[in-house]
């Protein structure tokens, strides 16, 4: 049981056995039509765009980033039918004098739900000071989901990845390798996020040594003894920790809170970044076999494309957005 070897294939069982408890807010089980292509059958997912695939654009002088509202404009022209922002970008528009109110009028005018936001709040880490700042910070962070009319936050496990240097930058500290230490702290953050009624989701993050493999989040989420615990698989991410696809099959569908597309190239997982992420089948992820499962599991929420790819950032955002959501479409129905 010493072994990491020995650990994770311990996890991955203790994880299937619990998963089926795995039940957060029911997402309603509503059929979506293509809507370029009026009168087609029925899509079994919904579409999302996470912001940070167009956020970030090449400017003459570096980067810059494009506020919520453009971000807003581009999901909805492009025919998504909901935007993943991060709370960065929520925060950024709040600075500006505008209020919460105004921008959740924004996403509804738009016809945008808001299945998620994505935020960075240290839950897990070992030292209490900084864990209970972090569930402050969380407060703050589902208070602020709530008046938009968001429903879930991402929970990667920041503060706990096992970087190189503690001293560089607070995210660099060390691993939690304790599952049921981490079901625990789960389990506060869960209890914090339903009092305003947003669900915080378990993230897989491949690069990690915490939470890197599907089986890790799967006994935080099942073993945190509260109902609406729920995991967050990213394609990349799955690939990049060393996961096999085929431990979704052990899911229900209500097990996942929003699921992260995208794909990658031939590169080995040691030396895969997230800059490499490509488009939805231009890479050699398995995408058909991934969504046959998740048809199969039941999973009827959202897909939500996440890339952080450079050469994209350069392009028309309208035109990466379109291209995005036209190839996610393509492989998922078929």
């Amino acid at each position: 049981m010493s072994s990491p070897h020995h650990r994770r294939d311990w996890l991955t069982g203790a994880a299937a056995l619990g998963v089926t408890a795995l039940t957060p807010h029911a997402i309603p089980a509503t059929e979506t039509r293509n809507p370029t292509q009026p009168g087609t059958k029925p899509e079994p997912f919904r579409y999302c765009l996470n912001t940070s695939t167009v956020r970030q654009f090449v400017a003459p002088h570096g980067g810059k980033s494009r506020g919520i509202v453009e971000l807003i404009d581009i999901a909805t022209r492009a025919g998504y039918q909901a935007i993943e922002p991060w709370v960065t970008e929520i925060e950024a528009y709040l600075v500006n004098s505008q209020t919460a109110r105004e921008l959740k009028k924004r996403f509804t005018d738009a016809g945008l739900a808001v299945p998620d936001v994505i935020g960075f709040a240290e839950w897990i880490v070992d030292d209490t000071a900084r864990r209970t700042k972090g569930l402050d910070q969380a407060k703050r962070t589902f208070e602020l989901i709530a008046s938009i009319g968001g429903q879930r936050m991402a929970a990667p496990p920041v503060g706990a990845t096992g970087g190189q240097s503690q001293r560089d930058h607070p995210q660099f500290s060390r691993p939690i390798t304790n599952m049921l230490v981490a079901a625990e702290r789960y389990r506060a953050l869960l209890e914090l996020g339903q009092s305003f009624g947003v669900t915080p989701i378990v993230e897989v993050w491949g690069f990690s040594k915490t939470l890197s493999r599907l089986g890790e989040t799967l006994m935080v989420a099942a073993e945190c003894g509260l109902p609406g615990g729920c995991v967050l698989p990213d394609v990349y991410h799955l690939y990049k920790g060393g996961s096999d696809f085929a431990g979704l099959g052990i899911l229900s569908g209500q097990g996942i809170g929003i699921f992260h597309v995208n794909d990658y190239p031939a590169i080995a997982r040691g030396t895969i970044v997230d800059a490499d992420r490509v488009f939805p089948g231009d890479g050699i992820a398995p995408l058909k076999d991934i969504f046959r499962t998740l048809r199969a599991i039941g999973y009827q929420g959202y897909l939500s494309l996440e890339l952080f790819n450079r050469e994209y950032w350069k392009r028309d955002p309208h035109q990466v957005a379109q291209e995005g959501l036209d190839k996610m479409r393509k492989c998922s129905s078929a």
